[in-house]
């Protein structure tokens, strides 16, 4: 029963190319073409035919071979799907064309486009070669069930992503039997999509960093904070304000002990576990559309920003790339939204599944793919002791808990049709048909599930948006951009239009409403030692494949010089995208260098600046240049969910734990409030994550 992710070498995706096989809005279609290699034979054709069709992330060509007018073997000679996320469809869908004789398949759970490419592709191949569509559509083949079956375990763990990862990993560390089902035909769930960036409070690697003058302008900002500012909300949220006042005492403390040193110059730079607190709170703070406003809950808030170095060093000790201390700050960065340089860049999201899971393994975790909670299952007390599961071919699972079940199968962002339900905050901006980069497994099911058993819920008003998405697919693939910091985005006329350093949800209002929601991010490489981008070359990695992966799918355009830049998109998607000239290109790039010169951004008020584009050293070197990806806001992240306390129990509506009944990760709500800092998420999942699990080994 036990399924692992499928290797398969003709889907080289880059790391970075993370987008779910499930999201977008693109139906497979394609022409066949056929290049025959033998001949035809007594009973049927034979030879060797060709057929393409759409996938997720490109076109995917299928070379099929035909004996005597049976297909004999499927191989796909194109592909650009993700790895990790459509191995099992890659692997599985060409075998079953060979052994069932047919196009018309079940598609993979987690991987429907995938799948539809595939089986369009294979289609074309077969109407290239003759074959008879008739008979090929009457063997349409759909799994049946198995047999009902009932398995046991100490603590069973509802979802294979980074937070059930954590919690399972670490009940079996305490000697619990765990099993761990995912719904989806792999492993890693939206954590798959994340992008490997997780904030921690790291004291020694800011010892080898240096602040820079727009930190402490910021610094200085948060001392001359009045704490009965109504801004605040303090007197909404009291419970707060103390965080203030240590932040202040923090920030003197740190200037008495660095006295004399100058910013920017050997000043080292400085985090705190209330700088982290307070950020999350200020960056979640929202007022909803009915004049409530809402916040974290400060306990798990706290539980995260105290927790997550010591989190990180545990991934670091059961085989993730996750480095911390001293040696961690020349890496660490800003992701988007994050507010401060405290990320920490984990290896690639593949990488990282494949650590999680060799560590569960090697802990005697069980793990079952393509297998879905459905219901959970509780006793005459109300203690939960189990779940009900379904199959991808139907058969019915039975699992019987001895401590019960640690809920950590993620968000509802994949089905937009839930979060407009309960949305207070985006308003005319969502739809039922909003994009998104979620995986498309991730629908809610742990909500309701939970609820359906009297579990409570918070936040569910308010989802966040990735403002920085692919405007086709709503995925984080197809562009390329750098640090918060170093960003440039500009509007259709070549205009800044934000603080390209603001928390997501304004980043995302303020593109919203441009034309179409699309704007546009300039990107010159990632910045050296003295803060300055000397470009980008066609090698240069991105969200998807290298440059000249991107800008042949016409997904970013490139120049080495401004001219080049501007007649490239000027020749972009037909003329339907803006034709930006070299001299609005040149007057924004050099206006915000002098910003980032000065230190001092008077349009939008940035507070770190750095990634000053030198210009003159891209125009004047060969092979090295400038892009702009073209982006739009889709669903990212959802804050509402399952009310927890600080050791991951479950509340119900009265406030009170279930027992038997954990969660950690996005199907928790109460961490992140009305928006969530870019960076927090992975420090969430593993860091409850770790928690739900120790718990969970713990109960009687």
């Amino acid at each position: 029963m036990k399924k692992k992710l499928l290797a398969f070498v003709l889907c080289l995706a880059m790391v970075f190319s993370l987008a779910a096989c499930t999201t977008g809005t693109t139906e497979p279609s394609g022409t066949p073409s056929a290049s025959p290699e033998g001949t035809e034979a007594t009973g049927g054709v034979s030879g060797t035919f060709t057929g393409s069709s759409a996938g997720m992330q490109g076109t995917i060509t299928v070379e099929m071979t035909v004996e005597n007018g049976v297909i004999t073997n499927v191989e796909l000679t194109e592909c650009h799907e993700s790895a990790g996320v459509c191995d099992v469809a890659l692997e599985r869908i060409p075998q079953q064309i060979v052994e069932h004789q047919t196009t018309t398949l079940d598609t993979v759970t987690g991987a429907t486009f995938a799948s539809r490419g595939i089986m369009m592709a294979a289609e074309k191949a077969a109407e290239a070669a003759g074959l008879d569509m008739d008979a090929l559509d009457a063997n349409a083949y759909s799994a049946q069930p198995g047999e009902a079956e009932t398995w046991d375990a100490d603590v069973l763990v509802v979802g294979g992503g980074g937070a059930g990862f954590s919690a399972a990993i670490s009940a079996a560390q305490d000697g619990a039997k765990v099993i761990l089902i995912e719904k989806s035909s792999f492993l890693g769930g939206n954590t798959m999509m994340a992008g490997g960036a997780y904030n921690a409070v790291d004291p020694e690697a800011q010892a080898n960093m240096i602040l820079t003058e727009a930190q402490k302008n910021t610094l200085d900002g948060y001392l001359a904070l009045d704490p009965s500012d109504p801004a605040l909300k303090l007197d909404v949220f009291p419970e707060w304000a103390e965080v203030l006042k240590q932040l202040q005492q923090d920030i003197t403390d740190f200037y008495a002990a660095n006295e004399g040193k100058t910013p920017g110059v050997d000043m080292p730079g400085f985090d705190s576990v209330s700088l982290h607190m307070w950020h999350i709170y200020t960056g979640g703070l929202r007022e909803m559309n009915d004049g409530t406003w809402i916040a974290s809950d400060i306990d798990l808030a706290r539980t995260l920003a105290e927790s997550a170095l010591d989190t990180f060093s545990w991934l670091s000790s059961i085989g993730v790339d996750a480095t911390v201390g001293a040696d961690a700050g020349a890496s660490m960065f800003t992701v988007l939204g994050a507010m401060w340089p405290r990320t920490h860049p984990v290896t690639s999201s593949t990488a990282l599944v494949e650590a999680l899971e060799a560590a569960a393994e090697a802990e005697g975790v069980e793990i079952y793919t393509e297998t879905a909670a459905t219901a959970l299952l509780t006793d005459d007390t109300g203690r939960v002791v189990g779940a009900q599961a379904e199959q991808a071919d139907g058969t019915e699972i039975t699992i019987n808990t001895t401590k019960g079940v640690v809920l950590a199968c993620g968000g509802y962002c994949a089905n937009p049709a839930m979060v407009k339900e309960y949305d207070k905050y985006w308003g005319d901006d969502l739809s039922d048909h909003t994009l998104t980069t979620n995986v498309g497994t991730n629908e809610g099911d742990g909500i309701v599930m939970a609820t359906a058993i009297g579990a409570d819920v918070t936040g569910l008003e308010v989802a966040q948006m990735m403002p920085s998405s692919s405007p086709l697919k709503g995925t984080m693939t197809d562009g390329i951009w750098g640090d918060a910091s170093e960003q440039l985005w500009i509007d259709g006329n070549g205009n800044r239009f934000v603080d390209e350093y603001a928390e997501r949800d304004v980043l995302a209002k303020a593109s919203l409403a441009l034309d179409n929601g699309i704007f546009y991010i300039v990107y010159a490489g990632p910045a050296d030692e003295n803060g300055v981008c000397k470009g980008a070359t066609l090698e240069t990695p991105g969200m998807g494949g290298t440059v000249a992966d991107m800008v042949e799918g016409g997904h970013i355009w490139y120049g080495e010089t401004l001219a080049e830049l501007a007649e490239a998109s000027a020749t972009s998607a037909g003329g339907a995208a803006p034709a930006f000239t070299e001299e609005a290109l040149r007057n924004v790039i050099e206006t915000y260098n002098s910003y980032v010169e000065n230190q001092e951004d008077p349009d939008f008020h940035k507070e770190v600046l750095s990634g000053a584009i030198d210009l003159d050293y891209i125009e004047s070197t060969e092979g090295v240049g400038i892009c702009i990806s073209p982006r739009k806001a889709s669903l990212h992240h959802t804050m509402g969910g399952l009310v927890i306390d600080t050791n991951a129990c479950v509340l119900d509506t009265e406030g009170n734990a279930i027992p038997g009944l954990w969660a950690a990760g996005e199907v928790t709500g109460g961490v992140h409030a009305g928006n969530r800092l870019g960076g927090n998420a992975e420090a969430d999942i593993f860091t409850f994550g770790q928690i739900a699990g120790h718990s969970a080994a713990a109960a009687e």
